[in-house]
């Protein structure tokens, strides 16, 4: 008995193009109809064979994304010292957030924060990412503070509360139009509240 039809579509270039449309719509404004016609897949059960349903598929995106356009942040938490790697997290989403060629801020921070009843799965992943985001970088400035990196009564769950605000609010200003140069100077002056060790 013959197989089923193989597929007719490169998997990875649909996913880019899948990630491009959640990207630049969100999840709820985008449609299985408008993923068709970015992934070139002809109908819906050749989309739901491949990748699953549309929340499947948003997380196979939001698990791309992390991979591709976001790579920055793992490579930032590699840095020798936390405040390296803040710095390179913060001017990473700066230069993220507004490379050509690919949608104005970030997809787990557009992507869905405003959501019907419906829509509370996609939703409550991008939340739950975002938190696990915040929660590495809490550890991270935890470390700085036990390996005596950031000085005695520091603040690391308010240091990464902060940071991580900014972090946002970086992929925000940069979907509403401000320049990759105007972001580096928002995060140089973030920084400036990076506590300093006493003069011996």
């Amino acid at each position: 008995m013959a197989g089923g039809r193989p597929r007719t579509f490169d998997s990875d270039a649909a996913l880019d193009r899948a990630m491009e449309v959640f990207w630049r719509q969100g999840y709820e404004g985008t449609g299985i109809s408008d993923l068709l016609k970015a992934m070139g897949i002809s109908n819906a059960p050749s989309l739901y064979n491949a990748f699953g349903n549309k929340e499947q598929l948003f997380r196979k995106v939001l698990d791309r994304y992390a991979d591709g356009p976001a790579r920055y942040i793992r490579e930032a938490f590699s840095e020798p010292t936390a405040r390296a790697a803040v710095e390179a997290l913060l001017h990473g989403a700066a230069d993220a957030t507004t490379e050509p060629g690919h949608p104005r801020g970030c997809i787990t921070v557009q992507g869905g924060l405003a959501c019907s009843p419906g829509a509370e799965a996609a939703r409550d992943e991008l939340t739950m990412r975002r938190a696990a985001g915040e929660a590495a970088l809490r550890e991270r400035l935890q470390q700085a503070g036990k390996s005596g990196e950031l000085p005695a009564g520091s603040d690391p769950e308010g240091l990464a509360r902060y940071f991580t605000t900014i972090y946002q609010g970086v992929a925000v200003q940069a979907a509403g139009g401000t320049t990759r140069e105007q972001l580096h100077q928002i995060v140089d002056m973030a920084m400036t509240v990076w506590p300093q060790q006493p003069d011996a």
